[in-house]
């Protein structure tokens, strides 16, 4: 996405508030940087060691229920294979 398609409304729109903390999910933060998901979230697998609970957490379907009921997490496939990470605005 370029920066024209790219504004600050465009941007508040996903954030979060999650557990108390506002964030961003993995797909909107991909989307942000123009990075597929999948290759987000194998560069943060792949250096998970250096988050830690106050910079990232994998969101549960509680969360989904209680705080993203109005976000619809669908695939290709007919349904979200796995559960989005949150980044917190701290990281």
């Amino acid at each position: 996405m370029n920066e024209k398609e790219m504004n600050k409304e465009t941007i508040k729109l996903m954030i979060y508030t999650i557990r108390g903390q506002k964030v961003m999910l993995d797909f909107d933060l991909a989307r942000l940087y123009g990075y597929e998901t999948k290759n987000l979230n194998r560069q943060v697998n792949n250096n998970i060691s250096k988050f830690d609970n106050n910079i990232l957490f994998r969101i549960s379907k509680d969360d989904i229920n209680n705080d993203l009921r109005c976000k619809i997490f669908t695939s290709n496939r007919g349904g979200s294979r796995y559960l989005p990470y949150a980044f917190t605005i701290d990281g």
